[in-house]
């Protein structure tokens, strides 16, 4: 029997079938666990071993080391782990993925194939779709992707020739096997490949283990595949990284770099070893793996199993070197005057609405921070006589605020684009708040940034404000600056600790002392000699400090609503 295109196509789609299953899978474990796992992760100390622990866990629940590679990454993205947390966490990722192995081997080979209670599973699946509650709703999403999994790796197993149909495969096989050791690294080459393609280890891993239970490939070329797919799907990782940042192209390096130094040291070891698996399996009484066909897909389990965790328990004393040398690989470019992009959101990095959250946040305290300086500056302005220095400050405040819209522009669109997924009522709440912070940030920024363009105006007009009126306004914008110091403590903040109580004495304290200085002018405005072009500056300049304060005080108050909800 030839094996045409049709049962090509046909091979596809229950490789297709296998991978949306597990897609599924996994991101509805993501959404259920997802906040607990948020948990888990922040609470990593600088602990290794807890690390190793952590990515571990987090693979063997949600089943996918590119989905615990890519959280990782944007949380070093966001700043919550330090890149040598992160290669921790990324090597017990590898020691998960072997959950995945032994469950599809258990449920999907051994006598008892839970093929033949996936739809009674659907069944049970189905009907959670309809709850009120979404927790149930993705338990049910959750079955239905366990039970899709399954059906298409029966589907799989279907669809893999046998040897009986296929002597040519055999015979190439036979051939490259005569290669000796060069006949792994193209087994190796072959894994690598496949996990490239299909995008996922667990399928790779799956399609290795059919392979072998037909009998098609000997044991020694199975581990060799196996080991390419530990380098393949690093490369998932290596590609969301493109879009991140510096820290998270770093992460995915590290992982790259410690999945290559383990194939490169088991290559040396690969005859030893494989014989040493051998001889350990026919002690245990489960066959020889090196002669019985049915015996490769235990031998290649506990090769997985085995490989991945010595090669962690090698690697975790060196994390040091690898976090050096991936610094090396990826050096940073520090620049204040660095063109203007979001230090922590990556472009598409972020899987669920909560986690692009944490990252906006940060965007939001960067986002303060810059008003901070752009005050700072503006201060200066209004106080410095050298009209060469007011050129400068102009310019530096001029930058910021083009920084200032662009970042709103960017985090709004970043906003809006997480606002088209799946959303809990806390993180709606959360995209509002954030909305309404950056419009009023941004509106600071150009408040700011009109106070300056008038005082430089002023400055070139050569008139000066009196020592009263430069010593109000010192107090005034001494105020501001305070206001702006609380409401950057509140943005970084949790939202349970925020409290109203020393923003709203500040904003008190500006609309007090503005109220006082306006009482001032309005009387100064009858005497006879009183230069009224120089009082409409000020007059405006107070009434900016009052807006400002304004706008301040409705940051705290967004953060503050947001208490309730989480």
């Amino acid at each position: 029997m030839e094996y045409g295109f049709f049962d090509i196509l046909e091979l596809i789609g229950a490789l297709g079938f296998f991978i949306y299953g597990m897609k599924v899978m996994s991101e509805s474990i993501q959404k259920v666990a997802g906040d607990k796992l948020r948990g888990v992760m922040s609470l990593i100390t600088s602990n290794r071993v807890s690390g190793v622990l952590t990515g571990f866990l987090t693979t063997a629940i949600i089943q996918s080391s590119s989905a615990t590679t890519v959280m990782v990454v944007s949380f070093v993205n966001a700043g919550l782990l330090k890149l040598r947390q992160a290669i921790s966490v990324i090597m017990g990722a590898n020691i998960g993925t072997t959950v995945t192995a032994i469950l599809i081997l258990f449920l999907g080979f051994s006598k008892f194939s839970i093929a033949h209670y996936t739809l009674p599973i659907i069944a049970f699946g189905f009907p959670l779709l309809f709850a009120k509650k979404s927790e149930y709703k993705y338990w049910g999403e959750f079955l239905i992707g366990f039970a899709l999994l399954f059906m298409g790796l029966d589907a799989l197993k279907g669809a893999v020739p046998d040897l009986k149909s296929s002597p040519e495969v055999l015979d190439w096989i036979t051939y490259v096997n005569s290669w000796g050791f060069f006949s792994i690294v193209i087994a190796v080459l072959i894994g690598t490949m496949l996990t490239v393609v299909v995008q996922s280890s667990s399928a790779a891993m799956a399609i290795t283990l059919i392979l072998c239970d037909k009998g098609l490939i000997p044991f020694d070329m199975a581990a060799g595949i196996v080991l390419g797919e530990n380098i393949g799907t690093t490369i998932t990782a290596n590609l969301a990284a493109l879009v991140g940042n510096i820290h998270a192209k770093r992460a995915a390096r590290a992982h790259l770099l410690f999945n290559v130094l383990g194939v490169l040291w088991m290559l040396i070891v690969f005859g030893f070893y494989i014989n040493s698996i051998s001889w350990i399996m026919v002690a245990m009484g489960q066959g020889d793996p090196l002669a019985d066909s049915q015996a490769v897909k235990w031998g290649l389990t506990y090769f997985h199993i085995s490989f991945n965790i010595i090669n962690t328990l090698l690697m975790i004393w060196f994390v040091p070197q690898i976090e050096k040398a991936v610094i090396k690989m990826v050096p940073s470019k520090d620049d204040e005057d660095e063109e203007f992009h979001l230090e922590y959101i990556g472009s598409n990095l972020m899987r669920t609405a909560e986690l692009s959250l944490l990252e906006a946040k940060k965007e939001l305290s960067v986002f303060g921070k810059i008003i901070k300086k752009m005050h700072n500056y503006s201060v200066e302005l209004l106080e410095t006589d050298s009209q060469k220095k007011i050129e400068k400050l102009l310019v530096k405040i001029e930058k910021y605020e083009q920084h200032t819209d662009d970042l709103e522009i960017e985090i709004d669109d970043y906003l809006v684009k997480v606002a088209e997924g799946r959303l809990s009522a806390s993180s709606s709440e959360e995209i509002r708040a954030f909305l309404s912070i950056t419009s009023d940030l941004e509106r600071v920024a150009d408040i700011i940034m009109r106070m300056s363009k008038d005082a430089s105006k002023n400055a070139k007009k050569k008139f000066e404000f009196t020592k009263d009126q430069s010593a109000n306004l010192h107090k005034l914008t001494e105020l501001v600056e305070k206001a702006i110091a609380m409401m950057l403590t509140n943005l970084n903040k949790p939202y349970a600790d925020v409290t109203m109580e020393g923003a709203k004495e500040l904003e008190h304290a500006i609309n007090a002392k503005t109220k006082e200085l306006n009482k001032e002018y309005f009387k100064k405005i009858k005497e006879k000699n009183y230069d009224v072009k120089n009082g409409v500056a000020y007059r405006d300049l107070i009434f900016s400090c009052e807006k400002i304060g304004d706008h301040l005080i409705n940051v705290t108050e967004s953060l503050y609503d947001l208490k309730g909800h989480h």
